[in-house]
């Protein structure tokens, strides 16, 4: 019966491209833009920065954590009653450590969650320290949203462990400048088709990265693409079809997320004493290339690194990465 129709759960989600500098603090231009943007489309529910906006890519602008500009920021929620997550900023604790930080602020102006990047840009970002601690909330009557930050959505895991929590909405800043963004765009895509998932992929300009933000639903259909300049982009998500498809699959067809439930493997990698890992231990130093360099220029194939070229039709027991586990073992 119509009356029995289930509704559609729309959520505006606004993000903001924008210029980052450098040398200079970004807060009051990200303020700037904020109003610009309620003004514009006041419908606008949660509004994502990108990764290091407020104070830009160099870690000797590191904070302590609460700071100014959270306050700032908290305020700005407040006033305008968004959902707001600031982009991200380097972290700086009483221990010396630096992380790289972002906070969920709700409408009422309040920090509810706290996220440190787990994955850094290793080994261009040497100094700084990887957290462990996943991020997951709900916005009351909508649905379950989760956080990640740039080089954490290259890790798989990272995602599988949001969504195998419940969430629905990837939000993920990033400041990618570099020429691997196509590859980045092409994970994100990838992503919200593995993880039944809306990815909400926010990129900057100039010190802040080349633009190209993008927003994935569920189906890895792109709903908008950014260009190489400013841009506000709100997007009305509807969570109601991310549960629809997890159950009935990715266009009547996958259905991702139980099948990796009712999986019958389990991943022995995964195990860190397992041994399943020996050939990434042939692997050399997580480093910086250097000029002239040729790491991995005629190295032994994987089978020669681990002692185990074998002839056709042989079959080894001691080969750990031909091993699995299986839940009928």
């Amino acid at each position: 019966m119509q009356g029995d129709r289930k509704q559609m759960t729309p959520f505006a989600i606004a993000g903001v491209q924008m210029h980052v500098a450098a040398l200079q603090s970004n807060v009051e231009g990200m303020r700037h833009r904020l109003d610009v943007l309620m003004q514009r489309f006041p419908w606008t529910q949660m509004v994502l920065f990108s990764e290091l906006a407020p104070y830009g890519p160099l870690h000797q602008y590191a904070q302590p954590f609460p700071n100014e500009a959270l306050e700032i920021f908290q305020a700005d929620a407040r006033r305008h009653g968004v959902w707001l997550i600031p982009g991200s900023m380097f972290e700086k604790t009483e221990d010396g450590r630096i992380y790289n930080t972002s906070v969920v602020i709700n409408p009422e102006g309040e920090i509810i969650r706290k996220y440190r990047k787990m994955f850094p840009f290793k080994p261009y970002e040497q100094d700084i320290s990887s957290g462990t601690d996943f991020c997951v909330f709900d916005v009351p009557e909508v649905g379950r949203f989760g956080l990640s930050i740039c080089y954490d959505i290259w890790f798989p895991e990272t995602t599988r462990q949001l969504t195998s929590q419940g969430v629905e909405v990837l939000l993920h800043p990033v400041l990618t400048g570099t020429t691997d963004r196509d590859a980045e765009i092409a994970i994100a895509r990838a992503t919200a088709a593995q993880f039944q998932c809306y990815v909400i992929d926010v990129n900057g300009l100039a010190a802040g990265g080349v633009g190209k933000s993008l927003v994935v639903d569920p189906t890895a259909t792109v709903l908008h693409q950014s260009a190489g300049q400013e841009d506000m982009f709100p997007i009305e998500v509807d969570l109601d079809m991310v549960r629809r498809q997890r159950e009935t699959g990715l266009k009547g067809l996958g259905q991702v997320l139980k099948s990796f439930r009712d999986r019958e493997a389990d991943f022995p990698v995964y195990n860190r004493a397992s041994g399943t890992d020996a050939y990434l231990h042939t692997l050399g130093a997580l480093e910086v290339p250097t000029q002239g360099s040729r790491a991995g220029v005629n190295m032994a194939d994987p089978r020669s690194a681990l002692g185990t070229d074998i002839s056709p039709g042989q079959v080894l027991d001691n080969v750990p990465i031909f091993k699995a586990k299986t839940g009928t073992d």
